[in-house]
């Protein structure tokens, strides 16, 4: 994994600086950390976040990244950190199938997890080492997570990254998005501070 570009970008949140991260075979689709004033003398807020087209981009209301992701940008926008967006659409299955467990969810009532498994996936495919090696790129070893996700703390931890503190990141309740925040919570095992 290579930094190929860098480049500065003004948003409502303020002024961040754009990382492309990416190997000969996926420079097309890079790993993205989008930076404000990062500080490694100590901990470094940091959001790990996996591309969400539907949630981040549209505005759906299925899911609760398109808040966690603004939250996200307004926070380290305010108190400097880093948020980085891997490109593992749909917990790692990618836009066309996270699409058709949509319409498996819709068609036969089948949870999020259970339309990823009807499909032939596990429930989570999802995998944050590229996240560590982009901690690394930025030498930062001390970090406060902005996450509900226990998974996201192991992976740092096992990777070598200090998690001080885990700072719970809101998305916004919608009455399309109860039942997925539920499964994220009983289910998957998410902090139960989701909404």
């Amino acid at each position: 994994m290579n930094l190929q570009v860098k480049t500065n970008i003004p948003t409502i949140w303020g002024y961040f600086t754009l990382h492309a991260f990416s190997d000969s075979s996926d420079e097309l689709m890079p790993h993205l950390a989008i930076a404000k004033n990062i500080d490694t003398s100590g901990p470094v807020f940091v959001r790990i976040h996996s591309e969400c087209f539907t949630g981040d981009l549209l505005g759906s209301t299925r899911c609760d990244c398109g808040g966690q992701f603004k939250n996200s940008m307004k926070l380290i926008g305010k108190e400097g950190g880093v948020i980085i967006y891997l490109r593992q659409e749909g917990r790692g299955i990618g836009l066309i199938n996270k699409m058709r467990a949509y319409n498996v969810q819709d068609e036969k009532g089948l949870n999020t997890i259970d339309a990823n498994v009807h499909l032939g996936f596990e429930p989570d495919e999802r995998s944050y080492e590229l996240a560590v090696e982009i901690l690394k790129f930025f030498n930062i070893e001390q970090v406060k997570l902005l996450t509900n996700n226990p998974e996201k703390i192991s992976f740092l931890k096992r990777g070598g990254i200090d998690v001080v503190e885990r700072v719970p990141i809101k998305g916004t309740l919608h009455k399309e998005n109860k039942d997925y925040l539920r499964v994220k919570k009983d289910l998957m095992g998410h902090f139960p501070d989701l909404t």
